[in-house]
């Protein structure tokens, strides 16, 4: 069994409104060293694979194919094997 931690964040370059208004509360807040404020989102999957290269290759094709948009974002994953 495996565990994929996926991290998905808007390409350099695509504007973040969702990232600049938190950015903005942060500044009114008082937290004027805060630079840039990238918004993205983290899902965690489990799978019930017993062999890691399929259950890469699986994950590679769901975020190709669903979690991400590839036009517009990036995506990068980490994958665990867990005890069952």
């Amino acid at each position: 069994m495996f565990q994929a931690r996926i991290y998905v964040t808007l390409k350099r370059g695509i504007l973040d409104p969702q990232g600049n208004a938190v950015k903005g509360a942060l500044v009114s807040l008082g937290y004027r060293n805060v630079d840039e404020v990238r918004v993205g989102k983290y899902l965690v999957l489990s799978l019930a694979h017993s062999d890691r290269a399929r259950a890469e290759k699986e994950v590679q094709e769901m975020c190709a194919r669903l979690l991400a948009n590839p036009v517009i974002e990036d995506y990068t994953f980490e994958l665990e094997e867990v005890p069952q």
